[in-house]
């Protein structure tokens, strides 16, 4: 799934994305750490891992988006 970085703290590693339907998700380190990135800019397109649905909905991973 494809979002925009929309937060992202340097200091925790953590932040949020705004999926295509303008509806915020947070991530955490976990899911920061988990796609090998060292720093997220916001507005920068990513690709994002999903796991659970509904409110229980949490990203996994965090990547860059390449085409």
């Amino acid at each position: 799934m494809q979002a925009t970085a929309y937060t992202y703290d340097a200091e925790t590693r953590s932040g949020s994305v705004l999926l295509d339907d303008g509806t915020p998700l947070p991530f955490d380190a976990a899911a920061f750490d988990a796609g090998g990135l060292r720093l997220l800019r916001p507005g920068q397109r990513v690709r994002i891992e999903v796991d659970g649905e509904g409110g229980s909905r949490r990203i996994a991973l965090v990547t860059l988006q390449t085409l």
